[in-house]
């Protein structure tokens, strides 16, 4: 008979979450020190813009020059405080569990390749040249995507105003995050700051969230596995 002894090693600890929002912070609070001047700057050459990969020679001159590397950059910048919080908010409820499920480097592979790939969908479908594109949105659309094929049957708290009270309630996550991306087709053609948010970063990556974790299921069970001991 053999009888499998899980293991009884700590859980490693969940560091490429943590690493992720320092630097997201050190990137605004420099950037944000800087003179106006200095600070456009900063977000024109290391940003993302739209226009100039409509055909696959653009692609592989920006490759050549360099320029690529700013769909990665554009991630660690960001307009105002809010524009931050908000992708903070989210990369924390968001990516600790799914950087718990696949492990510190896949998670960081998620985040730097999804949102590299939802500035590339942004910089290709806004029709007008050189339009800035930046903030982790992107980044936090992917880690949404991948939170939602890894735990498709997982529940989400949600603070519900009920008179003068607030009442905490568990909602399927499948209902909110299904919401969330109707809203962002909705918003990618009118609704609020419409022309001023890439939307469409947005469902771009969470599409690369849902695919990434869908092909990389079968390494994280194998993961889940050995820490379990089996």
């Amino acid at each position: 008979m053999f009888i499998a002894i899980p293991s009884r090693d700590k859980a490693p600890l969940r560091w490429a979450t943590p690493l992720l929002f320092t630097a997201l912070w050190v990137c605004f609070i420099g950037s944000a020190l800087l003179p106006d001047p200095e600070q456009r700057r900063l977000m024109m050459d290391w940003g993302t813009l739209s226009g100039g990969l409509g055909e696959p020679a653009d692609w592989w001159r920006s490759i050549r020059g360099g320029t690529a590397l700013r769909l990665v950059t554009a991630l660690f910048l960001h307009a105002d405080w809010a524009h931050l919080l908000g992708n903070l908010v989210f990369l924390l409820i968001f990516g600790l569990p799914a950087e718990r499920a696949m492990g510190p480097w896949r998670f960081l592979a998620l985040f730097l390749l999804g949102g590299a790939a939802a500035n590339l969908a942004a910089a290709i479908m806004i029709g007008t040249p050189d339009r800035l594109i930046i903030g982790a949105s992107g980044a936090v659309s992917a880690l949404i995507g991948a939170y939602l094929a890894l735990f498709p049957g997982a529940k989400l708290g949600v603070v519900v105003p009920l008179g003068l009270f607030l009442q905490f309630v568990k909602v399927p996550a499948a209902l909110l995050i299904g919401i969330w991306a109707a809203l962002q087709l909705v918003f990618t053609y009118i609704g609020p700051a419409f022309g001023a948010v890439a939307w469409s970063a947005h469902l771009a990556g969470f599409a690369f969230g849902v695919v990434f974790a869908l092909v990389a299921r079968a390494g994280i069970a194998r993961r889940m596995r050995r820490r379990r001991g089996f």
